[in-house]
């Protein structure tokens, strides 16, 4: 894209999200304008933020439709008037098709208050993580099959939610088709995330030569679940620009839009495909 820009001002957004939609909506509303008054162009926002319920039934008969939404009401309504992109990392939504299951959904919002993309968690959580806990996502919830990059201003921006992750290959299509940051909005719970977050995290922008910007869940939230939080920006060269700890918060960050190209220069792993076969002895 000519006339890139050669820095973006970003603002990484820690929540704690409830069971309440209006409670929600009110908590994104006050860390988008904490956002907006700190200067930031581009805010992400974390995974499920206008509804983390993890009882089926009961987030079956809150979820509402995209229409109806308040949550992407209210940042609809921020990016135009203060003129900023607002990633909304995704909403859990009531599916306007007859299939019963939910929509675990991402938005771009441009700054002129369109959504530019959406995007639909491909990768589900079906996970035992202990006698106590577990996940089975694809339960409740339709999977996505696209993946997404957007085109900005500041250059291709791929999309992506939590659990998606840990799937390289995902990462590895939007980079070689033109990102330079990489989106990873996260509902992490506590044990995978204090085993796995970081090393992952710095993975995906190491191997890729691509900004990561991780918006997280943290804390304890009203369903019984507790996050990770630990909301990161990594550099491509795997450096930490900014991180936080385990309460609400927002991360700022400018960073300069030509370290994926230096980054990509000194190390060209993201693009060499060699052909192989596999033999085994």
């Amino acid at each position: 894209m000519t006339n890139t820009p050669r820095e973006l001002k970003v603002a990484c957004v820690q929540l704690t999200s409830g069971i309440d939609l209006e409670y929600n909506r009110q908590q994104v509303e006050v860390a988008l304008q904490e956002a907006v008054e700190n200067g930031a162009q581009w805010i992400v926002l974390p995974e499920a933020v206008n509804l983390l319920q993890q009882k089926s039934a009961l987030a079956q008969a809150t979820a509402v439709t995209e229409e109806e939404d308040p949550v992407l009401k209210c940042c609809l309504d921020i990016a135009v008037k203060a003129r900023v992109w607002i990633h909304i990392g995704s909403l859990i939504l009531r599916n306007s098709t007859s299939d019963r299951r939910l929509l675990n959904r991402g938005f771009i919002i441009d700054d002129q208050g369109k959504i530019r993309a959406h995007y639909d968690k491909i990768h589900l959580f079906d996970a035992i993580l202990s006698d106590q806990e577990s996940y089975r996502e694809s339960a409740s919830f339709e999977a996505g099959k696209e993946a997404i990059l957007v085109q900005t201003p500041w250059g291709g921006y791929g999309m992506s939610i939590c659990y998606d992750m840990r799937f390289p290959h995902l990462y590895r299509t939007l980079s070689q088709a033109g990102a330079q940051l990489l989106a990873i909005p996260a509902a992490f719970t506590r044990p995978t995330g204090e085993a796995h977050w970081h090393t992952l995290l710095r993975a995906r922008a190491i191997e890729n030569g691509c900004f990561v910007i991780a918006a997280a869940q943290c804390g304890e939230h009203p369903d019984g679940r507790a996050t990770y939080g630990h909301s990161l920006i990594i550099s491509p060269w795997g450096e930490i620009l900014a991180t936080a700890g385990d309460t609400p918060c927002n991360l700022h960050r400018t960073i300069s839009l030509t370290e994926p190209e230096r980054a990509r220069y000194k190390i060209p792993a993201w693009q060499h495909q060699p052909q192989f076969r596999l033999t085994s002895c």
